[in-house]
């Protein structure tokens, strides 16, 4: 299999100092390597992190790589959106990732703006035609606040009748979760790609953290491999790109047409994991 045929792209998230910074360029440069479709960056809720994600952008574009910034919905105006999006496409951006985002600490449902991904959809489609291609969430084990499986099918429905390209998913480590939900959507006339979402594990204590805040299941089996290697980081690194490594290889063997790595700012792993696939 070659991976030249797929499409690979990479998330990143914005640094707060010039020696964050000045990494962070390091690391691309290794994973452009690769050659990615894009690659993607955070921000965080309410745009508490829009300078910075405004800055990578800059830089993404400056080293000649198209970039598709999050734009969290919640906590923004129409008004701010369209100001943001305006920068954006004056600045050469042409993709990307709508999603409500989270809502900000101590902040209700009573505030101006957009509720819900679909309704961004639908406004950068209304206000920009086709500038911009837009990529939505979507969750194979359904959103942490999902009322129901069927619930969370629907919303992602809405998504893409809204305008939506193509999705990219939440991080998995069950295969059989990603094909059923493919298989739910396909069911309701979605036809969009749908790209996995992968998670390259580089510690225990991080990823069960960030796996308890959104709602990713580790499998018990490798929740207690993991813990039981403690500290073992070396054999952390073996089993986590192994499981990893073959995961990618059902999913792609499978139908998945490309991956996104969520690289935690970090080129190691998901180099390795790449370029195990390559000669697979």
């Amino acid at each position: 299999m070659s991976l030249s045929q797929k499409n690979l792209s990479f998330e990143f998230f914005p640094v707060r100092t010039p020696e964050g910074r000045a990494k962070q360029i390091h690391i691309r440069q290794q994973l452009r390597e690769l050659s990615p479709s894009f690659f993607s960056c955070t921000s965080g809720a309410g745009g508490s992190t829009r300078e910075g994600t405004l800055q990578m952008v800059r830089d993404i574009l400056a080293e000649q790589t198209p970039v598709a910034p999050h734009l969290p919905c919640i906590g923004m105006t129409e008004e701010e959106i369209k100001i943001l999006l305006d920068e954006y496409y004056a600045l050469g951006v042409r993709r990307l990732v709508a999603l409500r985002g989270d809502i900000p600490s101590g902040v209700g449902y009573g505030m101006q703006g957009f509720r819900y991904a679909n309704e961004l959809v639908e406004f950068v489609r209304q206000e920009y035609n086709d500038k911009f291609q837009i990529i939505v969430a979507a969750y194979p084990e359904y959103h942490p606040q999902a009322q129901s499986a069927a619930d969370d099918v629907k919303n992602f429905v809405r998504k893409v009748k809204a305008g939506a390209d193509f999705a990219i998913t939440q991080y998995f480590f069950n295969t059989d979760a990603y094909f059923r939900f493919v298989d739910d959507v396909r069911a309701q006339g979605v036809d969009i790609p749908i790209i996995p979402g992968i998670m390259p594990i580089e510690s225990f204590n991080k990823l069960a953290r960030f796996s308890d805040l959104c709602g990713a299941e580790i499998p018990r089996w490798l929740r207690l491999k993991l813990h039981s290697y403690a500290d073992d980081t070396a054999s952390i690194k073996a089993l986590a790109l192994d499981v990893v490594g073959e995961m990618c290889e059902r999913l792609l063997d499978g139908g998945a047409s490309g991956l996104h790595f969520y690289t935690m700012n970090n080129a190691e792993l998901t180099t390795t994991l790449c370029n195990r696939l390559e000669k697979h």
